[in-house]
């Protein structure tokens, strides 16, 4: 009986997906655990460790070299998409951000309702800017 690892945690269920399926194209058979806590109560996804990806531990090392492969250049270069920037520090690595996600979490342990007060958005991982979706 093969023992199942841990090879990659996300805080979304469809980036676990994502994953998933690059690893089942690639043959190696994976599974994905609390993507249905998650789905019902998003707070939780930091308290539990987020969405897990397990695959057998004969597979360990090849998927995860193949979750740390980076397409995204291919994917502008098909698509012609130019790099987003940051407007004060000018850097590209930008990332999609929740702001307000933890402090939501605590409120809602202590009050024991959720208050949204959270905010979608782009975030500069270098300086910090945040710009809030529309």
């Amino acid at each position: 009986m093969s023992k199942f690892v841990v090879v990659s945690k996300y805080s979304f269920p469809l980036d676990a997906h994502i994953a998933k399926a690059s690893l089942e194209s690639e043959g190696i058979p994976a599974y994905i655990a609390d993507e249905h806590t998650v789905n019902m109560q998003w707070l939780y996804s930091d308290a539990i460790g987020g969405v897990r990806l397990y695959v057998a531990e004969t597979f360990e090392t090849e998927a995860k070299a193949i979750l740390a492969l980076n397409f995204s250049a291919d994917v502008d270069s098909a698509f012609e998409a130019t790099p987003e920037h940051c407007p004060q520090c000018n850097s590209t690595h930008l990332a999609n951000y929740t702001k307000g996600k933890k402090p939501a979490f605590v409120l809602f342990i202590l009050l024991g309702f959720p208050l949204f007060f959270y905010q979608h958005g782009r975030k500069c991982m270098d300086c910090g800017w945040f710009k809030e979706s529309e």
